[in-house]
Formats: structure tokens, C-alpha cells, sequence
């Protein structure tokens, strides 16, 4: 009995100080996330506008956190491929991504089916950025302002084509939106990204291109293609020489935007770490310039906040898509 009693005691004693052991760990691990490097999945190819300032942003949070941050493009279906990986990550904060616009406020109305629940299959960490997407034309195309390219379309019906990184982006929205309003028949192309987009545009394969702004307007820049209008409300002062959609199709307005997002159920002293650490990188003078340079502004909110922006974002752009008569099936 003596015997038995006595093991008893030692175990008991054991898994004491087990337990007050693993305590601290648990606490020391909580506070020092993140102690290992993190995957950021870019749910876009490489070398386009998404994937540079991706790159920007994961280098100032490897700054920040001492762990390194590694992009993982994982292109597709306008960057569903991508979020359904994410939405089936672990949720233990070393898988996160670029949620943006495409795939968390236009796929759900765009898409007849989605492996995913924009809404409730993520963690909405905080926006990072925004910008207006531009269209720009070849050389060869002979309009050289909006209005001299809708009336160059309505008299060759069917005969043009326009690029986008791919469906269901804000760059293919914005081409249905400009055949919607313009009253044009012309045809989408999409591709797997930009980069491949661009190389049609400038060989001549496609005759005009809805991109976000920093690649295009650097071509722009480059003489290499001709820039017509940006497609948000009012001009950006980044290149305020191009005018506005909306100049000439009232209420046009389309601009991309992205989250810093993870799986559903992320824990809360992971979600609080996060939020810290993307605000010291999107409200830092460094990562603003960098962004600013690209035409672009670093945009920081609270979790809360993001979601609410994605939920009114959704609900803004469903009556555009169905009006516009897009659907992927």
C-alpha cells in the first residue's frame, strides 16, 4: 500500500511540474510568435505588380518579426487556386496571404461555385494597399484618347480584344464595366497574370490591357505602350496627367485592393502580433515611399475593419457583375 501510494505521489508530483513547466513554454511561445519562417501565399505569378509589392511588404515584416517571410505563388482562376490553399491552411499563422479584391469581393458573385466562403473561410488580418488599375492600347492602335477608342470599337463591333490578368480580377471587371457603360463589343482575353499579358500587349497580339497601374505605367513611361485613363473615380495624383474613366463614363470607378489574410480561426495572440506588425511596416515612412514610388498607397486597418470593408466591397460589386452579364462557370 505504501508502495502504491508513494507512486501515486511521484507521478502526481511528475505532472506537476510538467505542467508548470509547459505553462511558461506556452505563454514564452505566444509572445514570441512568430519563431519560425512564415509562407505567404501570393496567389498570383511571379513578376507582376501584386507579386513586387508583395515582395516589399515580406522583406519589411521579415525586418520586423527577425523571421523570414517567404512568398509562394500559387496562380490561378484570378486567385482562387491560391486562397483555397489558404482556406485549407493549418491555422497556426505560418500560412498567410494576399486576399484581395478578386477573389474575396468579385469571385463570390462572379463564380457560379467556389471551393471557398469568402466571408467565413479567412482571418482578415488588415488591408495592406490600393490603386487603380489603367488601361492602356499598342502603338499600332490609332486612338489616342477614351472617347476616340469607344468610337473606334462601335464601328468594328467584335473586332478588339483587351487582356487582363486573368478572371474574376479587377482588371476583367474593369473591362466589363468599360463594355457595359461605353456600350462596346469587345473580347477578354485573360492569362495567368500580368507578365504574359503585357508581352501580348506589346507584341501586338492583344490591342488593349487592363493592369494595375505600376507595371503598366512604368511601359507607359517607357514609351513602349499608351496609357488612356485610370480606372478609379478621380485621377491618381501619382500620374495625373492620365484622366479618369470617369471623365468620360460617369461612375466608373474600379481600384484594387489587398489583405493580409490566414485560414479561419487564426488565434487571437497570432491575429493581435499580426495586426502590430503589419501597422509598424504600412504606416512606416520606408514601406509608404517604396509603395508610392509603384503607385501605390500602403493602407493599414484593424482586423475588425478589414472584414467589415471586404463584407461592403462584396455587397458594392454584385449589382455591377450581374448588370455587366459576367459570370465564369
Amino acid at each position: 500500500m505504501v508502495s502504491t501510494r508513494t507512486g501515486i505521489g511521484r507521478r502526481s508530483m511528475l505532472g506537476g511540474v510538467a505542467g508548470a513547466l509547459s505553462a511558461p513554454a506556452i505563454v514564452l511561445a505566444e509572445g514570441t510568435y512568430p519563431s519560425r519562417a512564415v509562407r505567404y501565399i501570393n496567389p498570383y505569378p511571379a513578376g507582376g505588380p501584386t507579386d513586387t509589392l508583395s515582395r516589399l511588404f515580406c522583406a519589411k515584416m521579415t525586418e520586423l518579426s527577425g523571421q523570414q517571410w517567404i512568398v509562394e505563388n500559387r496562380g490561378g482562376a484570378g486567385g482562387n487556386v491560391g486562397m483555397d490553399a489558404l482556406a485549407k491552411s493549418d491555422p497556426d499563422g505560418y500560412s498567410l496571404g494576399l486576399g484581395g479584391i478578386a477573389a474575396q469581393a468579385i469571385a463570390p458573385t462572379l463564380y457560379a461555385k467556389l471551393p471557398f466562403n469568402a466571408h467565413t473561410d479567412f482571418t482578415y488580418v488588415s488591408t495592406m494597399w490600393r490603386l487603380p488599375n489603367l488601361l492602356a492600347v499598342n502603338l499600332n492602335l490609332p486612338a489616342k484618347t477614351v472617347p476616340e477608342l469607344i468610337e473606334l470599337c462601335r464601328q468594328n463591333p467584335g473586332k478588339y480584344s483587351y487582356g487582363s490578368a486573368g478572371s474574376g480580377t479587377t482588371l476583367h471587371l474593369s473591362g466589363e464595366l468599360f463594355k457595359m457603360l461605353a456600350k462596346v463589343d469587345i473580347q477578354h482575353v485573360p492569362y495567368r497574370g500580368s507578365a504574359p499579358a503585357t508581352q501580348d500587349l506589346l507584341s501586338g497580339q492583344i490591342h488593349m490591357m487592363f493592369d494595375n497601374i505600376p507595371g503598366t505605367l512604368t511601359q507607359s513611361r517607357a514609351g513602349k505602350v499608351r496609357p488612356l485613363a485610370v480606372t478609379s473615380a478621380t485621377r491618381t495624383p501619382i500620374a495625373p496627367e492620365i484622366p479618369a474613366l470617369a471623365e468620360t463614363l460617369p461612375g466608373f470607378d474600379i481600384v484594387s485592393w489587398t489583405m493580409l489574410a490566414g485560414p479561419a480561426k487564426l488565434p487571437a495572440n497570432v491575429v493581435a502580433r499580426l495586426s502590430e506588425l503589419s501597422k509598424k511596416a504600412l504606416e512606416g515612412e520606408e514601406l509608404k515611399a517604396k509603395f508610392a514610388d509603384l503607385a501605390t498607397t500602403a493602407w493599414w486597418s484593424t482586423p475588425a475593419d478589414a472584414l467589415a470593408y471586404r463584407d461592403s466591397e462584396e455587397a458594392r460589386l454584385a449589382p455591377i457583375i450581374r448588370a455587366s452579364g459576367a459570370r465564369v462557370d
